[in-house]
């Protein structure tokens, strides 16, 4: 049977056995696991997934979809389909106190970004220990890049603050009914937030990345210069090991987090 799809929700459907088996397989053993999956379609993995994990709740933004897994599915108790957009869920409804759950899905490319922030905010709150994502490939180059390399930026430091990233495959568009446009990968995430461990505060860090990276081309001081930063702030706070003319895409997070430390101002003393 042809499946339905609808162009304007950029719904490409996982037709690859080998592929939905793989890309389930790189979660491990979820025997004794809790998985939401976040756009399962047609059901490619939630069917796998509904065999090996203890609990499955797949969240589906289309109608007709989210009823035919409700139909599909009836009859397998620990499978919840739930109508709805993730990026207006709240991920900390889903689990039960004390309880991490899994992260499995195709994200859309024209929301990737936004779906990876609040994932990243998941895992910083310990709802969500790991993800095995399907993205477009250019996205996913930019999440896993490293420091230095074209693609590194704003997403790939972010990212990589909140998350070990691990680069598994690479599928092509033949794997999908119908064919994208474009390849796309499929990363493992172990969210591991850093920020205890390079001494900064999450919400003034992740600001500060936002300035570093503001303007590619421009030097990490002419970026930092706009955000209000005075040359003589800079001047005294500047580290030996980051070079002058420095841009942020070729530094790694370990010295962001020094430059970003000596520039905070002053704890206010207490009169004795």
């Amino acid at each position: 049977m042809q499946m339905k799809h609808k162009p304007k929700l950029g719904q490409n459907f996982l037709v690859d056995d080998a592929a939905r088996h793989a890309i389930v397989d790189a979660l491990g053993d979820i025997s004794k696991r809790t998985i939401i999956e976040i756009g399962p379609g047609h059901g490619a993995i939630t069917e796998i997934l509904a065999g090996r994990c203890h609990r499955l709740i797949a969240l589906e933004l289309d109608r007709g979809l989210a009823a035919e897994l409700n139909f599909r599915f009836r009859d397998q108790p620990q499978v919840q389909i739930i109508e709805a957009d993730v990026l207006k869920t709240d991920l900390r409804t889903l689990v039960s106190e004390g309880e991490t759950a899994d992260v499995i899905g195709n994200l859309p490319y024209y929301i990737t970004s936004d779906i990876l922030l609040q994932l990243f905010a998941a895992g910083s709150a310990g709802i969500i220990a790991r993800a095995v994502l399907m993205m477009q490939r250019e996205v996913a180059d930019r999440v896993s890049a490293a420091p230095g390399v074209r693609d590194y930026g704003l997403l790939s430091a972010t990212a990589q603050m909140n998350a070990q990233v691990d680069h598994l495959f690479t599928l092509p568009p033949s794997a999908f009914s119908p064919p994208p446009d474009v390849y796309s990968t499929v990363l493992r995430l172990h969210f591991q937030p850093r920020f205890a461990e390079l001494d900064v505060d999450p919400i003034g860090f992740n600001a500060f990345l936002k300035r570093c990276f503001a303007q590619k081309r421009k030097t990490l001081q002419n970026n930092l210069r706009v955000a209000g930063y005075t040359p003589q702030q800079l001047s005294a706070a500047w580290p030996e090991s980051i070079p002058p003319q420095a841009r942020a895409e070729s530094l790694g997070l370990e010295p962001m987090a020094v430059l970003y430390r000596a520039l905070l101002p002053p704890e206010p003393t207490r009169d004795s």
